[in-house]
């Protein structure tokens, strides 16, 4: 009979057959938080030693820097005293006066291309911190641009080497002085499109002087603004320095570039 048939739900306070206990799970969860702890433990320790590592490579890199630092001064002193003599050919010094002297090398070759004969081993003195810089026939100057330095504080310098031929018809084995050449008026506006980039007006020239020195005229210009020009004749050749700086660097440089100036010399063949 349906109202006598046997019931299978289980009794009130009977566990049920078809549910596990929840205990084992609480365990089990117990468990798991433990191995992360466990694992968060090992990864704080493996941090740890990381940063101990880290702190002990900057210790050493700071250790080292300052031994450098302290090493550094004089080599940097060393390195300022040799920055011209020596590492530049031709240049050697510095003198008494703090000039350093540069002396054409042997064999140096300049804007001149091919068929040119030795060029007397002209000097001239040079103040600290100026280098040599290249030469291009692309400049006003073209094939007979002979040498370039510069200061960027200070100026700029070119030489230029000339056939006398521009200004008499003179042999091969000639010896001309430049007061044969012309008078320093001739001279200067003869080379002044390709030194100054422009013919030179009635007042630019501001000083004119000659000198002799060993047994060699010499022509010394300064032109408006700032340039300041040496120039003598050796053989069949004529030698001119130029010398030009803009105005900050002229108040700075102006004792410099005149010693340069007149210190330019071309020896007898």
């Amino acid at each position: 009979m349906i109202g006598a048939a046997r019931s299978n739900a289980p009794r009130v306070g009977q566990a049920n057959p078809l549910f596990k206990s929840t205990k084992p799970i609480e365990h089990a969860r117990f468990s798991y938080k433990q191995i992360c702890r466990c694992s968060a433990d090992q990864s704080e320790e493996v941090t740890a030693v990381s940063s101990q590592q880290r702190r002990r490579a900057i210790a050493s890199l700071t250790a080292a820097a300052a031994a450098f630092t302290a090493w550094q001064p004089n080599n940097t002193a060393n390195a300022i005293q040799g920055l011209t003599a020596g590492r530049i050919p031709g240049v050697s010094g510095p003198g008494p006066d703090g000039f350093y002297k540069y002396q054409r090398p042997e064999g140096k070759s300049g804007g001149h291309g091919v068929g040119w004969s030795e060029i007397p081993r002209y000097s001239f003195k040079v103040a600290a911190g100026w280098d040599e810089t290249p030469v291009s026939i692309a400049d006003l100057a073209g094939t007979e641009l002979d040498l370039r330095f510069e200061n960027k504080e200070e100026g700029n310098l070119f030489l230029v080497v000339a056939p006398v031929l521009r200004f008499r018809d003179v042999g091969v084995n000639a010896d001309v002085r430049i007061d044969e050449l012309g008078t320093p008026d001739i001279i200067i506006a003869g080379f002044a499109p390709e030194i100054f980039g422009a013919p030179l007006s009635d007042d630019d020239v501001l000083v004119t002087e000659t000198a002799q020195i060993d047994g060699v005229t010499y022509y010394y210009w300064e032109v408006k603004p700032h340039h300041l020009v040496a120039a003598t004749a050796v053989g069949n050749r004529l030698f001119m320095m130029v010398l030009n700086a803009n105005g900050r660097q002229w108040r700075k440089a102006e004792n410099n570039l005149r010693v340069m100036q007149k210190s330019f010399f071309v020896p007898k063949l």
